[in-house]
């Protein structure tokens, strides 16, 4: 514990791979919603990754890329392969990497979490619902298949490989939040006999599988990290303990970086729903999670969720629990936060959560995302970020724009 006494936030990280991370500062993974009618990535997405790198980050991870574009989560999704351009992605990593920064792209498929407007017939682990009303906006999943899942995890792959043949620095797995991965973890999602079902040593076979793949074709020298559930915070869902156990696993098997949030859609843990106030002093809404599976495993950790103070920061990276803090919603609206974090560790962000006044048309218009959204949209017209945007104008554009789809649950 005595060599995280001199961290501070601009002392750099190195991987056991070699690659070196410039500071403790990493961008967790948004939404963006700016792919093209092709799902290949656009300008805006260029210049919001250019505009974050500049801002200071250190490690930048993108948000969610599709590696099935026939199992997307969102309309405007971006998807990697093999009938993806390329050069598009090219030019992204090329943006996103300025000033020293490492750009990882996130690979993920849905499984269920795919909206009926979107997909008819989803598929999971097994043909088990969404619960907590999401059952209304998402279709009852079809059980995967063994030849299905196989093709599955040769796609994660695939993707992989053409990441890091467009210059991006690492890719990280989505294994959090309730899609595939972490669907195939959860007790309650996965009730399969076979193989990939029943004990943890077969719900968590998937996920080994897809980091082999990944690693086989990206090899040992490009970073390969994971998004993980601490727990999903819900009845009968994958646990602490079980967590944990994943995490010794997927350092023997030679991860490079871990990223510890928790909650799922029925669940959602990862936004700040009821989180204790003994956590929100804390503002890291998984730091005693951190902090007891760090005293087992020598692994880089990230803790996302919660951090808003340069003072909160450096207490938990001295504390030993976590090696990189992770940032997201104060980026979308202030990309240079880190670059003032490094002036003045005592810098705090003052965002305060989006809101018409009314919970019921919050809840429904899921505000708390769309807002952001909007953010970084504007950001990728090259605008500023607004922080006093109203609330209710977020909710009347998006109406405008696509109706009643855009409020259908969405990823956080």
């Amino acid at each position: 514990m005595n060599n995280h006494e001199n961290i501070g936030l601009s002392t750099s990280l190195t991987l056991k791979n070699g690659m070196k991370i410039k500071n403790r500062l990493f961008k967790s993974a948004m939404s963006e919603q700016l792919g093209d009618n092709f799902h290949n990535p656009t300008p805006g997405l260029f210049r919001l990754y250019e505009t974050w790198a500049k801002g200071g980050i250190g490690l930048s991870v993108t948000g969610n890329v599709m590696v099935d574009r026939t199992a997307l989560g969102e309309p405007k999704n971006v998807v990697l392969d093999e009938k993806s351009h390329l050069s598009l992605f090219e030019q992204w990593a090329e943006a996103g990497k300025k000033n020293d920064t490492q750009l990882w792209i996130q690979l993920n498929h849905p499984g269920k979490q795919t909206p009926k407007f979107l997909t008819r017939e989803p598929v999971a682990p097994s043909a088990i619902p969404l619960g907590s009303g999401l059952e209304k906006t998402f279709n009852t999943p079809r059980e995967l298949t063994e030849s299905e899942i196989q093709c599955i995890i040769e796609k994660f792959a695939t993707s992989a490989g053409l990441a890091r043949r467009a210059g991006f620095s690492g890719v990280q797995i989505h294994g959090a939040h309730g899609y595939l991965v972490s669907q195939f973890l959860s007790p309650h999602h996965n009730q399969r006999t076979d193989r990939w079902g029943g004990s943890l040593e077969n719900r968590m076979r998937f996920v080994l599988e897809v980091y082999r793949a990944i690693r086989k074709t990206v090899s040992d020298d490009f970073p390969v990290g994971i998004k993980l559930n601490s727990a999903d915070f819900m009845k009968s869902g994958f646990s602490q303990e079980e967590s944990i156990e994943v995490v010794k696993m997927l350092q023997k098997e030679g991860i490079d970086l871990i990223e510890i949030s928790g909650g799922t859609y029925e669940s959602p843990s990862m936004t700040g729903y009821k989180i204790k106030e003994s956590t929100l002093k804390r503002e890291a809404y998984f730091l005693e999670y951190a902090e007891q599976v760090k005293k087992e495993i020598d692994l880089p950790f990230v803790v996302t969720g919660g951090f808003r103070s340069g003072s909160a920061m450096l207490a938990a990276l001295k504390s030993g629990a976590t090696d990189m803090i992770g940032l997201a919603r104060p980026l979308a609206v202030e990309p240079e936060f880190p670059n003032r974090l490094m002036e003045n560790n005592a810098y705090a962000s003052d965002l305060k959560d989006p809101t018409t006044g009314f919970p019921s048309v919050d809840r429904m218009s899921m505000i708390s995302i769309l807002w952001y959204e909007f953010q970084l949209e504007k950001m990728a017209k090259g605008e500023y970020p607004d922080p006093d945007l109203n609330a209710w104008s977020v909710v009347f554009k998006t109406f405008g724009r696509v109706g009643l789809h855009a409020f259908l649950k969405r990823r956080a």
